[in-house]
């Protein structure tokens, strides 16, 4: 306690004194900070010198020190996140980064919470499309934590125009048959009960070109049942597992080109352990979905 209250008297004191901005600090200075921020660590010193010398001589920026910290392999593999929130985040925005290019796509429950354009295009979704159509509940009719975002307004993204239609996510019957290339459900069919769920199914099959893509991640419930008996969410009504949410696609006649994990936690799956901490620490898309927290798949309607 004593050192916490030492510490807080310390900050109290730094706080008023004058502060160099980061791009006027001297070279081996501007190393250092980029070190503590980026790895959490003291430059080694042949690491402080060489990005010492790059920097003095012009052959990298501040910005260019940190950037190349950032991107090194010491931080990808040697400084976990810590929030397994964030983590997961990370791991779904390399999902959907790999989905199918498309031109007219369906998002089942996409809504951002905090901006206007939906989910999709800020996880990362690479292509410019001819239509986005985010699919989600009216407000009044999701859980309070679901309730921000779009108003409703169409809106023009950086990749293509949105719309949004207020609705649930297991009557698709207002599309018609084939009007659309990739029907994405991203952490949304884990809402609907399993039969509502090969409603959706169903119907995403029949609203896809033949070729079409239906891509969707959901939490994997074997995995989280290692946690808690109850489900990861309390607006959850189902959590399925690898096999099971194969066998469902399987059964609604698409054809399972993919199923993937996100956030790895190998040695918890091992033990029959939980170990957030691990999976946090660990986040990507693998192949060994049934080690991991979130199941990633990617199935096709046969083109005959």
């Amino acid at each position: 306690m004593a050192t916490r209250d030492w510490k807080r008297q310390a900050y109290r004191v730094l706080d008023h004194l004058p502060t160099v901005p980061f791009r006027y600090l001297p070279p081996k200075q501007s190393v250092r900070m980029a070190f503590n921020v980026v790895l959490d660590r003291e430059p080694d010193p042949e690491g402080s010198a060489g990005y010492t010398r790059k920097l003095t001589s012009g052959e990298l920026s501040r910005h260019g020190v940190a950037e190349a910290l950032a991107h090194s392999e010491e931080f990808r593999r040697r400084v976990p996140i810590g929030d397994v929130l964030l983590s997961m985040h990370v791991s779904r925005s390399e999902f959907v980064a790999g989905l199918p290019r498309a031109g007219r796509i369906l998002d089942l429950g996409g809504t951002h919470q905090g901006l206007p354009d939906g989910a999709l295009v800020h996880l990362g979704y690479p292509y410019p499309f001819e239509r986005l159509v985010v699919v989600d509940l009216p407000v009044e009719e999701r859980h309070a934590i679901y309730q921000g975002g779009s108003s409703g307004a169409p809106v023009v993204s950086e990749l293509g125009p949105v719309e949004f239609a207020f609705h649930s996510m297991v009557d698709l019957s207002r599309y018609e048959d084939g009007s659309f290339d990739l029907v994405y459900s991203g952490q949304s069919i884990e809402h609907v009960s399993e039969a509502d769920g090969d409603a959706v199914v169903r119907e995403a099959f029949r609203v896809l070109v033949p070729g079409g893509w239906f891509c969707l991640d959901t939490p994997n419930g074997p995995l989280w049942r290692l946690r808690s008996d109850a489900l990861m969410n309390d607006d959850h009504k189902i959590e399925y597992g690898a096999e099971q949410l194969v066998s469902k696609l399987e059964r609604g006649g698409f054809q399972v080109a993919e199923c993937k994990g996100l956030n790895l936690m190998q040695h918890g799956a091992a033990r029959r352990v939980f170990d957030e901490q691990e999976a946090s620490a660990h986040p990507g898309v693998f192949a060994a979905a049934e080690d991991c927290l979130l199941l990633a798949v990617v199935a096709r309607k046969p083109t005959g």
